[in-house]
């Protein structure tokens, strides 16, 4: 079976379509699929649901699509570094359920292992809670969140073979697994695609069988936010 394609655009050929519910893995502007995202821009799809744990920023990661009104609704952690996000989603024009970060990661991994739902104390007697079935356990109330099935995942790994082995490279190895085993197909871009057996295989993050395109490109790798001193203060 053929996993290696040529370009993200290649790579998404006949799985994108309007409304669909995209998984997208990264953390802040950290280990995003970003040639991806960039390609999912240019076919012009639209009435997308994102689940991430962000939106990127106003330029980069998610916000792109966001500048283009191609997103619907956002199922999020932290949203706190796009404007335009906060403008579309306080103007109506967005959706957005916000999920612990905690809890998001465990909705993707259950959904990747075909767990249906988990109890969780994580929101119980906040507004996560609103409209959440809770059960007592130990005398203690338990919320039921559901698994995260995707209609796509979109993952960045650092290293992958042609089997879709994948490794990943410090904190980039951070939303990117769950979100890579939820998705009914999952495309991986990549750093560097090796010979097949030349990855230690316990070294291996996430195994092949989940993950069906695999793309190699360049990576802008934009840091979210620089916070250095400057020379007098050092």
């Amino acid at each position: 079976m053929k996993k290696v394609y040529g370009s993200a655009t290649e790579a998404l050929d006949g799985l994108l379509f309007d409304g669909m519910f995209i998984a997208a893995g990264g953390f802040g502007l950290c280990g995003i699929p970003e040639l991806l995202l960039e390609a999912i821009r240019e076919s012009g799809v639209k009435d997308l649901t994102f689940a991430s744990n962000n939106a990127g920023v106003d330029d980069f990661g998610i916000g792109i699509l966001l500048q283009t009104r191609q997103v619907k609704k956002m199922i999020s952690s932290y949203v706190g570094e796009n404007k335009e996000f906060m403008r579309q989603y306080l103007g109506g024009e967005l959706e957005l359920e916000f999920n612990p970060q905690g809890t998001l990661a465990e909705r993707m991994r259950a959904g990747g292992c075909g767990i249906p739902g988990f109890y969780t104390k994580t929101g119980v007697g906040t507004l996560i809670a609103e409209g959440k079935e809770v059960k007592t356990f130990d005398g203690e109330d338990y919320i039921l969140e559901h698994g995260i099935v995707a209609d796509l995942a979109i993952v960045k790994a650092w290293k992958a073979d042609d089997t879709g082995n994948l490794v990943f490279r410090k904190t980039a190895r951070n939303f990117n697994p769950p979100a890579a085993m939820c998705g009914k197909v999952c495309i991986a871009e990549v750093e560097e695609i090796v010979p097949r057996s030349a990855l230690d295989g316990d070294a291996i993050h996430l195994p092949g069988i989940y993950v069906h395109r695999i793309i190699q490109g360049e990576h802008e790798k934009r840091i979210e936010q620089r916070t250095v001193r400057t020379r007098e203060d050092a």
